[in-house]
């Protein structure tokens, strides 16, 4: 999957795992590591770092359709609970070949009407955690579960939370994230 690549413009990228913003200059080299979620994974002289999928062109590649969503709201209007957690198997820690709901990250997700709004709106609160305390990356993931969230039809606002109570732990990973990383 390695593909080195020498960006075409300057990007604002992600520092891993202090999960600060860095711009990277065009002509700096890099190297693809992962894609997964609609981002790209690279590491320069300087380390790693996660690049948006909107900044695809800066690495010569196309963005793909991940966080692009093809569900419909439901008949009263509020978003489909399926169509919200498909977005959210589109997060990844950018260390971490498997999305955060098969690491069992996600610990819940509810939908409240806003009747506040004209016309009523819909806000999702998503509680998550991290594999790590100490994991920099927290807001960057937080914020990427949100603006995927944000596109699902019938989605007004969303609210990702971060809590550590209680404790991840490896046992809280589904089959299928177990298989990919090679834990069965």
């Amino acid at each position: 999957m390695n593909r080195e690549r020498t960006l075409s413009r300057d990007v604002v990228a992600t520092q891993i795992p202090s999960g600060d913003k860095t711009p990277l200059a065009a002509a700096t080299r890099v190297m693809i590591h992962q894609t997964l979620g609609g981002s790209y994974t690279v590491q320069t002289d300087f380390g790693l770092f996660r690049i948006d999928g909107k900044d695809a062109d800066a690495l010569g590649e196309k963005s793909d359709a991940a966080g692009a969503t093809t569900h419909a709201s439901l008949a009263d209007g509020s978003p489909d609970p399926e169509a919200i957690w498909a977005q959210l198997r589109h997060v990844f820690d950018p260390e971490i070949p498997v999305n955060i709901v098969d690491l069992g990250l996600v610990y819940s997700m509810d939908v409240e009407k806003v009747a506040e709004q004209t016309p009523p709106g819909y806000k999702v609160n998503v509680a998550m955690t991290l594999t790590a305390p100490g994991c920099g990356m927290g807001p960057a993931i937080a914020e990427d579960a949100k603006n995927k969230i944000l596109l699902v039809p019938g989605v007004s606002d969303a609210d990702v939370r971060i809590t550590w109570d209680p404790p991840w732990n490896q046992q809280m990973i589904s089959e299928e994230g177990k298989m990919k990383l090679g834990l069965i």
